[in-house]
């Protein structure tokens, strides 16, 4: 409902306020007083467990790769393969013809895209020692699991230096807490954060006081119960006590596989448990398109991020983690652009029609299985964000502008909500290099402003220590 004319904001009443005539209110002051102190609990939950979107960067998509078959040059090959695979099918302009992309769009985006895939072509990669990587000898997984944390160390360190293109983020998806994998899992996570504290390098060089890059992340997959949520919240916790590390300095993912995530044994969702379990270490839910696909008993040529079992699930998902803090990120498809001229086109075409798909419904974060995704992930995320950068640019300056009475003067009357809504749009543009602060102040609005808008009280972790593309010098 938009707000009435006559509205304003207030903070919560501690005396009673007076009428417009100066007649007495009706309430005492002992009934507000009465109010404090029985939704004081209630104010302290919301705090706690409702925080909102903190502004930092999220990842347009996470790379996952064989732990075994990344190196620090993984990154860099990968942005190379992608462009190769763009210029043998006629170059970037015509893949983006593939992802229906306008062509009055096109040129600008183009450039853009061809100068990501130089200079971060890969976000957030995971060094896979889960699915990807299989089962194998405990002294294999255990060289793997140390190779991985230099190899971490390294992206670190090339990107404090500028030395080669690094991702953002980086770090490993170990074993399952079942039973069949949790010793292994353990101790795989065990040797990864040991060997990086230890031996990376990082806290020497400089580029971080506890030895942990900024853009760390663990990912727990197949989680099922809040009890395994609770196991690895004491496994970060005798970790930091082990390796130093401040309290609360670990956090990680959780990958939504298993029909027990949405609907658990006592007939609940226990998402909201398993965050309030985690004590604030969750940065992110993550969709597992083809174990939960499986668990569920569809058909493997039916399997894919638009099935109706899926969008249901991911629904769930939205409205658990809606204003925890918590990032969302759908799933993969495992349909790759490698085969011939034909199949890379309907491949490319169908990939970009998904990642589109996702962001429309809020999932701005998704999963890339091969270098020729790379090209038509940030053509569809760049033209996302360009779209209706004009628009959304032309209602915050109205919004930004009028006054009340007197909303009559733009043709939309955006509420705070939406407003916050547009802006958050705007940064997260900005965040993954789509549009540029120079575009923004072109359209008349502040960046700093736009930020404060988006996430209030918190503009300055938008500009995040894993850096905005335009911050450090990937992406203008």
């Amino acid at each position: 409902m938009t707000r009435p004319a006559h509205a304003v904001h207030a903070s919560p009443a501690t005396t009673a306020p007076r009428g417009a005539a100066g007649d007495a209110p009706v309430l005492s002051e002992g009934f507000l007083h009465r109010a404090d102190l029985l939704l004081a609990g209630t104010d302290a939950d919301l705090t706690r467990f409702y925080p909102g979107d903190t502004g930092a960067r999220q990842p347009v998509h996470t790379c996952y790769v064989p732990a075994d078959l990344v190196t620090e040059d993984t990154p860099a090959q990968w942005g190379a393969a992608a462009l190769a695979a763009a210029e043998q099918a006629g170059g970037l302009a015509a893949l983006a013809g593939f992802a229906g992309i306008d062509d009055d769009a096109a040129p600008d985006l183009v450039e853009r895209v061809a100068r990501k895939l130089r200079t971060e072509p890969v976000e957030d990669l995971r060094l896979d020692l889960e699915d990807g990587y299989g089962e194998r000898p405990d002294v294999e997984e255990d060289a793997a699991a140390v190779q991985a944390a230099r190899t971490v160390a390294a992206f670190a360190r090339n990107r404090a230096t500028g030395a080669a293109p690094a991702p953002a983020f980086a770090g490993i998806r170990f074993k399952c807490f079942e039973a069949a994998t949790r010793a292994r899992g353990l101790r795989t996570l065990d040797l990864f954060l040991t060997t990086l504290v230890r031996e990376g390098g990082l806290a020497e060089a400089g580029i971080s006081a506890d030895g942990l890059p900024d853009g760390l992340v663990l990912t727990l997959p197949k989680v099922s119960t809040v009890e395994q949520v609770r196991v690895m919240v004491e496994a970060c916790a005798a970790f930091e006590d082990a390796l130093g590390l401040p309290a609360g300095r670990l956090r990680f993912e959780i990958q939504m596989e298993t029909p027990p995530m949405i609907l658990g044994l006592d007939g609940a969702c226990p998402i909201p448990a398993m965050l309030r379990a985690a004590e604030g270490r969750v940065s992110a839910l993550h969709y597992g398109t083809y174990d939960y696909s499986a668990s569920l008993g569809i058909s493997g040529q039916f399997q894919s991020l638009e099935h109706p079992a899926a969008d249901h699930a991911k629904s769930v998902m939205q409205v658990a983690v809606a204003g925890t803090g918590v990032n969302l990120s759908d799933g993969s498809t495992n349909r790759l652009p490698v085969g011939d001229p034909a199949q890379r086109r309907e491949t490319w075409a169908l990939h970009s029609r998904l990642v589109r798909r996702s962001l429309e419904r809020g999932f701005y974060q998704g999963w890339d299985l091969h270098a020729h995704q790379l090209p038509t992930r940030f053509l569809t995320n760049y033209a996302f964000y360009r779209g209706a950068f004009d628009d959304a640019t032309r209602r915050l300056v109205a919004y930004a502008g009028r006054s009340v009475p007197g909303i009559e003067a733009a043709d939309v009357a955006d509420e705070p909500a939406t407003a916050r809504a547009l802006a958050r749009y705007v940064v997260r543009g900005l965040l993954c290099g789509a549009v540029s602060e120079d575009e923004l102040h072109a359209a008349g609005l502040d960046p700093e402003t736009v930020r404060s808008v988006a996430n209030p009280g918190t503009a300055s972790s938008s500009a995040s220590v894993t850096g905005a593309p335009g911050e450090t010098g990937e992406t203008a």
